[in-house]
């Protein structure tokens, strides 16, 4: 019996020295319930598999519901501050969820005319699912009807004056949804089923084809209906004043639209007096476009951008380093690697992506003269020395790394955080003097007037104000870019399946992250290198509700934001 004692106190020790190590894990009670309806969400998902289908979307909407209702038994004020802020941010999540069920659910009601043979299709799958066994001959009549049905109403939609951007893209989701279902089942019974195998494969590739044309003529009738053409050919639906002021109450971010438009048209003012500064330095005067247009002649030779954008990160971790801002794991800095991105994608992404792949553009064989020329110039030394760090570290890869090792219950993601921490890095190393040179400044400060641009021409964009033409235009006139790089970047914006808000997330993320960093280190309270190895152990969330956890500030079940960031 006298063992025991030494027993629980080892026990206790090895408690302890866990929770040391792991400082951040604030309670049980939410990583449990977070961590369980995102498995359960996987495991619907693994039987649930066409998106779009009416079944597929009750049956996540009811398991959103049962979460709401387990989430209201925890003992919110029994909670430690971290988990405070999970339960409010869940709940968020939780509600949305529902809402995004909701508003499906509208969309596919309203398309229910188009689709009159939907429910036949889905049924198809539900008896697969178990083995069932088909009626093959009546899968045939419904597979010749549905045929039919659709050469009727495509001839209906061709003429269609109402079909819009948006009822094209419900339309196209359920078409997806309704190939996919119809490829399972055929792969499933042809050849195993002998009555399928004799009645249905023919009908299946006549009804394939039939809905892979019908889908076309969605997206050819509302491009041809679009109230707004202009000679871009870039066609994207602007959401309206009302949605976005949803979307930025979701992104808890405290501002309307034309709030935010201020703020980005001061902080443009901020670098056009920089400018100056640069341009008189560099004996241009006033002329900051010369100065500019000098830069981008300094492109390295084609075939040698991938040697020099390493050569670049490794002077940005040198100087990281030697001013001792972050922990960087050596891991980290072991396994990223450096990819080219094709010509189709540089259409998109005229510059680079990063993360665990560190994807570059520059020019190819493929090209034209004028479009190799552009590239050069758009992606020259000085402006990619001042991106280098936001896309592998301490940017866009050091968050994976850390997000998939530390509280990785957590799943809050937000452009905010994940664009605003890569472009914090941007803003905190011009102030730590990361600039070699003049040349060096207007590198930094093209991309500083980039984000600042795209806050203006997104929201200009998406209540309704300007057209894709005046915000390609707007790129080149008042930040410099390239042609072709304005009209990829105004693509990738529009068209390229970003939300709303994601362009504008860059900016504004990045000053929610240095007014944090201002508070938290005003008066000793922190190191900058121990708030930003501290931002980098909670995991993504809005930055404001990271924010209540350093400062231990008060939170509620239902959270609006209250927080006013930009003090300019």
């Amino acid at each position: 019996m006298k063992k025991w004692p030494i027993l629980i106190f080892f026990f206790v020790s090895l408690v302890t020295a866990s929770a040391q190590e792991t400082p951040y894990v604030p309670c049980l009670e939410m990583p449990k319930i977070i961590s369980n309806y995102y498995a359960d969400i996987d495991a619907l998902n693994n039987v649930y598999i066409f998106g779009f289908s009416p079944e597929r979307n009750q049956r996540f909407k009811t398991l959103a519901q049962s979460y709401l209702e387990k989430l209201a038994k925890i003992d919110f004020k029994q909670l430690p501050q971290g988990c405070k802020a999970d339960y409010a941010l869940f709940k968020r999540n939780l509600n949305g969820d529902i809402e995004d069920s909701d508003k499906e659910s509208i969309d596919y009601r309203s398309m229910n005319d188009w689709f009159p043979f939907a429910d036949s299709i889905y049924s198809l799958e539900k008896c697969k699912r178990r083995a069932g066994m088909l009626n093959a001959q009546l899968v045939a009549s419904n597979f010749s009807k549905a045929i039919k049905d659709i050469k009727v109403l495509k001839s209906k939609a061709d003429l269609s004056k109402s079909i819009n951007v948006p009822q094209a893209r419900i339309a196209n989701n359920i078409i997806d949804g309704l190939i996919d279902a119809l490829k399972n089942t055929n792969r499933f019974y042809s050849g195993y089923d002998p009555m399928y195998t004799w009645w249905v494969p023919d009908l299946y590739k006549e009804l394939d084809i039939a809905l892979k044309d019908y889908a076309k003529t969605f997206t050819v009738t509302a491009e041809k209906n679009a109230p707004v053409k202009d000679s871009t050919g870039i066609v994207g639906f602007p959401i309206g004043k009302d949605e976005l002021i949803r979307q930025l109450k979701y992104e808890i971010i405290n501002y309307t639209p034309e709030e935010l438009i201020a703020i980005a048209n001061k902080e443009f003012a901020w670098c056009d007096k920089e400018l100056l500064k640069v341009a008189t330095d560099m004996g241009f005067g006033n002329d900051w476009k010369a100065a500019q247009e000098k830069v981008k002649q300094s492109a390295v030779p084609p075939g040698s951008q991938a040697a020099e954008m390493v050569k670049l990160y490794n002077q940005s971790i040198e100087f990281i380093k030697n001013k001792d801002l972050i922990t960087l794991p050596d891991l980290a800095n072991e396994t990223w690697r450096i990819a080219m991105m094709s010509p189709q994608q540089q259409l998109y992404n005229p510059f680079f992506y990063g993360g665990e792949e560190f994807a570059i553009s520059y020019p190819t064989n493929t090209m034209d003269y004028d479009a190799k020329l552009m590239s050069m110039r758009g992606n020259n030394p000085h402006f990619c020395r001042a991106v280098v760090h936001h896309e592998v570290l301490p940017g866009h890869y050091l968050q994976h790394f850390m997000n998939e090792r530390v509280n990785t219950y957590r799943r809050y993601d937000t452009p905010f955080w994940t664009e605003g921490w890569a472009l914090y890095w941007e803003l905190l190393l011009w102030d730590e003097g990361f600039a070699r040179g003049p040349e060096d400044r207007i590198g930094m400060l093209y991309w500083r007037m980039h984000r600042c641009a795209r806050i203006i021409f997104s929201l200009n964009y998406h209540m309704g104000k300007w057209t894709p033409q005046q915000c390609i235009d707007f790129l080149v006139d008042r930040v410099g870019h390239e042609r072709a790089n304005a009209e990829a970047e105004v693509r990738r914006s529009f068209a390229g399946g970003y939300g709303p808000l994601y362009q504008v997330a860059y900016m504004l993320g990045g000053l929610e992250f240095m007014s944090l960093k201002n508070e938290m280190t005003k008066g000793g309270k922190m190191t900058v290198k121990q708030f930003n190895d501290a931002v980098m152990q909670q995991n993504a969330m809005p930055i404001e509700m990271l924010r209540n956890i350093l400062l231990d500030l008060p939170i509620k079940k239902d959270y609006n934001s209250g927080w006013k960031f930009y003090g300019k």
